[in-house]
Order: C-alpha cells, then sequence, then structure tokens
C-alpha cells in the first residue's frame, strides 16, 4: 500500500530553511514521502536557494528519492525517497552556497546506511547567516557522535562568499547503537580561543577584530590564532570557540 505523504508548512517558526531540511533527512530515514509549502516564506528571498536545492538533490540521490519541484526559488517540492545506499559521492553546490548546509542534512541520511560512505561538498565553507566548517567540527559533530554517530569531516579547501571554491569531505560509518543525548549542563568552562581566517587580505584585519574581541570577552589574546589560507578570492572569517566539559 502506498504510504501517506505528510504535508510540511515551511513557514513555521522562523520559516527558513531547517524546515526542509530536517524534513528530508527524516523523510529519507524513515520512508515516510513528504511534501513542503511556502518554503524558506520566512526569508528576504523565499524559495530554494542554490544549498537548499543541492541538500535535496544529494538526499534524493542517497536514497533514490523521487522528487517535484526542484528549481530555483521553488517554494513547493515533494520528496519520495526510496532505500538508503551507502557509497562515494560528491555534491557541487555551484555558487558559494553553504556546504555545511548540505553536510547537515546528509548525515543523518548517510548514518542510516548499511554500508560506509564518504561525501565530498563544494561550495562555501565560511558563510555569513549559515554554520561554518568550524562549528561543524568543533561543535555539531561532537554531540551528534555522542548520539552513536561515527562521521569525521575535513577542511580541503576554504571557499568565502562570493566566489566560493570551498570543498569539505566527509566520511560516515553506519550507525550500530543509537543513544540519547542528555545535554541539560555545559559543565565548567575548559578552554577559550579565537581563530582569524584571511584570504588574500590584508593581517591588520584580523588583528583589529581579534583586538575588538579580547577587548569584550575574557579570553587573552595569546588564546588567538590567525590563519591565512590560499582561496579564489577575498574573504574573511571569525570563530570565537568557548569550550566546556559537555560541549563547544
Amino acid at each position: 500500500m502506498e504510504k501517506r505523504i505528510i504535508n510540511i508548512d515551511g513557514s513555521f517558526g522562523e520559516g527558513g530553511g531547517q524546515v526542509l531540511r530536517t524534513s528530508i533527512s527524516l523523510s529519507a530515514i524513515t520512508g515516510v514521502p513528504v511534501r513542503i509549502d511556502n518554503i524558506r516564506a520566512g526569508r528576504r528571498k523565499p524559495g530554494l536557494m542554490r544549498q537548499h536545492l543541492t541538500s535535496i538533490k544529494a538526499a534524493a540521490e542517497i536514497c533514490g528519492a523521487k522528487t517535484e519541484g526542484l528549481e530555483l526559488r521553488s517554494d513547493a517540492i515533494s520528496f519520495v525517497p526510496g532505500e538508503i545506499e551507502g557509497g562515494d559521492y560528491r555534491f557541487d553546490i555551484g555558487s558559494a552556497g553553504g556546504t555545511v548546509l548540505v553536510a547537515q542534512t546528509i548525515i543523518p541520511i548517510l548514518s542510516h546506511a548499511k554500508t560506509a560512505s564518504t561525501a565530498t561538498i563544494l561550495g562555501g565553507t565560511h558563510n555569513m547567516w549559515a554554520p561554518t566548517f568550524d562549528y561543524l567540527e568543533r561543535a555539531f559533530l561532537p554531540q551528534y557522535n555522542k548520539m552513536g554517530g561515527r562521521v569525521s569531516a575535513e577542511l580541503l579547501k576554504y571557499g568565502f562568499v562570493p566566489a566560493g571554491g570551498g570543498e569539505i569531505a566527509l566520511s560516515v560509518q553506519p550507525i550500530t547503537e543509537k543513544r540519547a543525548l542528555d545535554l541539560q549542563e555545559r559543565g565548567e568552562k575548559t578552554g577559550a580561543n579565537i581563530v582569524a581566517v584571511l584570504s588574500n587580505l590584508k593581517r591588520d584585519i584580523a588583528n583589529r577584530e581579534i583586538k575588538t574581541i579580547t577587548n569584550r570577552m575574557d579570553i587573552d589574546k595569546s588564546a588567538s590564532e590567525i590563519l591565512h589560507v590560499d582561496g579564489p578570492g577575498p574573504g574573511n572569517a571569525v570563530s570565537v570557540f568557548m569550550d566546556y566539559e559537555n560541549v563547544t
């Protein structure tokens, strides 16, 4: 018997892309079809942007889904998943769109494959209004792996807006044991540091950023680092890491 499609209102909450990505991930994992309307209705430019389009296409490729409405700026899609297949994948956003947003969509899906997988994602790695690779590596994945995930990520190339050119690589092993995440207490503070990244820009920019942060936060200037990286265009990102016993 054909499964009933669940209808999801993409304008729910803040009306952003998280409703879309989570819905697609859960659809692929559970095998339950979804239709999502009012996609990113709360955003200045609603509908599917390139990173959202790539996220859905990537999920569809991994689980052999049948889809409708997959085009730029579309505000409604349908997604009918098939069986999840592990393997070696490569997804190119085709712009400086956020690679981490694609990663967050496909990581749970690949974790439910029967075999190990790798995935290379091309696009932006440090974007405005999106989690950066640093967040994925130091905040998201440690908590995900506490729940039974077996995922590692590597930054191969930095990518900034508007040039893009970034590249990240994921290695995903199948989940063998699912564990609940109890994260009600962050615990005692264990450390803090600042990382300022520059591509084709002057070091003075990073020095000013670090000075501003250390003047306003309880972080010693010695706990800061400036990285000069290669990229196809100018770019700058600053990450402030606050480490606690249970979470970063």
